[in-house]
């Protein structure tokens, strides 16, 4: 969910199954209207749909014209076409899609439905002594060299992907390290599957299924297929990679037996998303991916033809002309005519780089207008990552403190409000609205407070003043000088003196590129506050009121574990102990209008005590490292974390922020750990036993004394979220099963070591006419059914897509 790492909003690398469902819905994005409040049962979320439809111009068959080309915009050609390779990417995704089985495929609601092109049945036909699941293959599947698609293919991509071959070298084997064999059945199209443990996400397995020829050898595995397949069987087959030229092209597989493509060929073209304006304006991509800006500029184009107004018009509307005024052109003739040469051949230089500027406004808009922007949310979530591992956030207080300060909803509103979709936050770390195991879980931590926030940190002894204050035990006064003294006859150096020779070796921390909130005045020192620590007063919650709270938001957390509320006798406590006692919101005073000035002679408003007061603990201030990607495609992002920053302020959090390359931002920072907060995105799963684990999975110590995290970068985690998720992949109960993945996610939100924040957005430019495609949400595409509208005609519809409007041969 790598917004990305974080770039373009992108999201962190998974599984193969990730990156296809982040492909299928095209970074989509799917929001879900149902209404999320703590007490909601179960069965009330559950059955809700997602929060935004498909918008991808669902048109049927008979109105889609044959023929044609596609260009599809991806940001790179793919490093690789095996899609469980580490290196794999949306665009590996996306051709495997189109050209390879899939069993399994998601529907509208994120939900797994078997796919008949390739699987007449798919079902668990034992469970004792052993399950075993029973494959039958649609008769007429073949791969693109004639043969039949069977257990040998199965057999195959079992053995590559179980683990047990060191030499394949594999991103992941979930689910396939669970099989004991495969075996053929009564026919070459039945193939039987057993298990050494009970799965419940079986149906996750063989999507997609590579051949034989693939899957066969560790060098076919590892170096075969980067650029090519052997065989393929999808309704396209791969026709050519230009690697130099960032091109992939996908044509008709004349040897498909499902329904066949609309279009002849499919291109996917390499084009940064910085680009992808230009290239749109150029006419050169039919269907891509893109920013809000450039969605306004097509939506503008958009209204424009609809008014009448062509795109000179335009430009002399809101574009490079609409700043010249009558006057402003009579001066600019006048120079550009007068006696003075140089001035005037200055002057015609810029009318010419004007009026060429205007008509390339003109013709782009003319062109823009040609498209539609689709639009809906990403089956992706963005979160808050708080690293857990050291520091102030190893305190859980710390982080549920940072976790009640932050304002989710305002955070989805700022971002998905403008662009007309619904903002609704996440209440699950492990589904999205529409999906079976989604059930909102956010009331085990509980909504924004500032007030509970404050007490959680005060709770943790962090206090206004405390940065101020010596550590228990430290040296004062003239002993500290007498210490001092005789460090200086032995010719040890003082802690001052290592300072200055570090900054004076370059070793001292640099400040470059950081920006620390809060600290605009570095050597004022905070003003006293009423009950603060300069009165001699400090306000700390009772011990007694932390013990209540702490048990409290456990025990939120075991309650939404069962809709009946019987649980099991918990084990310790997950999340630690220690917490504030909850207090009701106060009432906001009237601070009347901001800017407004009060007469003379009016006294100050009495400050609220401990309100906005950076905060300290044993001499040390409370300060966090923000970690942000700097890249152009990384603005919303950044957007949302100054917002982050106020919040966090206001309850007397700091934070420092730091802007870093997107190329450094996943790989530098949040891997390795080098960060306190940080904001990046996780796509959903319909199989989150088998493929949210090792996001959430805790943290193990490694021989060497490093942590082996897997893929949860929070480095937050507890046994018994590691037991639910091992539950819930190991029953064939699928209710169970998803209770289970929801006790797990009430137990998530517990540990606070990750804040879904908003579900991601997708701004998707396709031409208007083209059909069955855009933003999917969490479905995947059909491409077999996605092509240009058929001419219409005095007779009805007609056409064949290779002209104008309805497609092109120029690949």
């Amino acid at each position: 969910m790598s917004q990305i790492g974080a770039p373009h909003g992108g999201t962190c690398p998974k599984s193969p199954r990730f990156r296809t469902l982040r492909t299928v819905a095209a970074l989509t994005s799917a929001v879900l209207a149902v209404s999320v409040l703590a007490g909601c049962s179960a069965d009330d979320e559950t059955d809700a749909a997602p929060l935004a439809a498909q918008d991808n111009a669902p048109a049927p068959r008979d109105r889609v014209a044959d023929g044609g080309t596609l260009r599809w915009a991806v940001d790179a050609a793919p490093t690789t076409l095996n899609a469980f390779q580490a290196d794999a990417d949306a665009a590996t995704s996306r051709i495997a899609g189109a050209v390879l089985p899939a069993l399994y495929t998601l529907d509208q609601r994120g939900r797994p439905q078997r796919n008949p092109d390739y699987l007449e049945s798919a079902q668990v036909v034992e469970t004792e002594p052993k399950q075993v699941v029973l494959y039958k293959l649609n008769q007429q599947a073949v791969w693109s060299d004639g043969r039949e698609i069977g257990a040998p293919d199965f057999v195959a991509q079992w053995r590559a992907l179980s683990g047990r071959d060191t030499a394949y070298w594999t991103a992941r084997n979930s689910g396939y390290e669970r099989i004991e064999k495969i075996e053929r059945g009564k026919n070459d199209l039945e193939v039987r599957v057993t298990f050494a443990k009970p799965y419940a996400d079986w149906q996750s397995l063989f999507t997609p299924l590579y051949p034989k020829q693939v899957m066969g050898s560790p060098d076919a595995f590892n170096d075969g297929a980067r650029t090519a397949l052997k065989a393929t069987a999808g309704p396209f087959l791969l026709k050519s990679v230009d690697t130099e030229g960032g091109a992939v092209t996908l044509a008709r597989n004349p040897r498909w037996w499902g329904q066949p493509a609309k279009l002849d060929t499919l291109v996917l073209r390499a084009v940064p998303r910085a680009d992808r304006a230009e290239a749109l304006a150029a006419g050169t991509l039919d269907l891509a991916e893109i920013d809000r800006p450039t969605a306004e500029r097509i939506s503008l184009a958009v209204r424009d033809a609809r008014a009448g107004r062509n795109g000179a018009q335009a430009a002399l509307a809101h574009g490079p002309g609409s700043s010249i005024t009558p006057s402003k052109a009579l001066r600019s003739w006048a120079l550009a005519h007068g006696s003075d040469e140089e001035k005037a051949e200055e002057v015609r230089a810029a009318r010419r780089e004007n009026q060429e500027a205007i008509a390339r406004y003109a013709s782009a808009q003319d062109t823009l207008a040609k498209y539609a922007v689709r639009k809906s949310l990403e089956p992706a979530y963005t979160q808050l990552s708080l690293n857990g591992e050291s520091g102030p956030l190893a305190d859980e207080r710390v982080r549920r403190a940072v976790a009640r300060a932050i304002d989710r909803q305002e955070l989805a509103e700022s971002v998905l409000k403008p662009l007309g979709l619904p903002a609704k936050p996440p209440g699950s770390h492990l589904a999205l609205a529409g999906q079976a195991a989604y059930k909102d879980s956010s009331d085990a931590l509980g909504g924004q407070n500032t007030e509970e926030a404050r007490a959680l940190l005060a709770d943790a002894g962090w206090v206004p003043g405390g940065a101020a204050e010596r550590p228990a035990g430290t040296k004062a006064g003239s002993e500290a000088e007498k210490e001092a003294a005789e460090k200086a006859a032995k010719g040890t150096p003082s802690a001052d003196a290592e300072r200055k020779s570090d900054d004076a070796s370059g070793d001292a921390p640099s400040d470059e590129g950081l920006y620390i909130v809060g600290d605009d005045k570095p050597g004022a020192a905070p003003a006293p506050v009423a009950g603060g620590p300069e009165s001699g007063t400090r306000v700390l919650a009772p011990a007694s009121a932390a013990a209540r709270q702490s048990a409290a938001l456990q025990a939120r957390a075991e309650a939404l574990d069962t809709r009946t509320g019987v649980l099991a006798r918990a084990e310790a406590l997950d999340t630690g102990t220690g917490a504030a006692a909850r207090a009701p919101r106060a009432a906001k005073p009237d601070r009347g209008v901001a800017g407004a000035y009060a007469p003379r002679g009016t006294a100050a408003p009495a400050a609220v005590p401990g309100a906005n007061q950076a905060l300290g603990k044993d001499g040390k201030a409370l300060s966090l490292r923000f970690v942000l990607p700097s890249g152009p495609g990384s603005e919303p992002l950044r957007t949302v974390g100054d917002r982050i920053v106020r919040m966090l302020d206001a309850v007397g959090i700091r934070t420092e922020v730091t802007k870093v390359s997107d190329e450094s931002f996943f790989k530098d920072h949040i891997a390795s750990g080098d960060y306190d907060l940080a904001l990046y995105s996780w796509p959903a799963s319909a199989f989150p036993a088998t493929d949210a684990r090792p996001i959430f999975a805790k943290p193990e110590a490694a021989s060497d004394g490093s942590l082996l995290v897997e893929q949860n970068y929070s480095r937050v985690g507890t046994d018994r979220i590691d037991q639910l998720f091992d539950q819930a992949a190991g029953t064939l109960d699928e209710e169970e099963a998803l209770e289970l993945v929801r006790q797990a996610d009430a137990r998530i939100w517990a540990a606070a070591g990750s804040i879904p924040l908003y579900q991601r957005p997708q701004l998707v430019a396709a031409r208007a006419d083209l059909m069955n495609a855009g933003a999917w949400g969490f479905a995947a595409p059909r491409y077999q059914d996605i092509g240009f509208k058929k001419k219409e005609t005095p007779k009805g519809p007609e056409g064949t897509g290779e002209t104008g409007g309805t497609g092109r041969k120029d690949g």
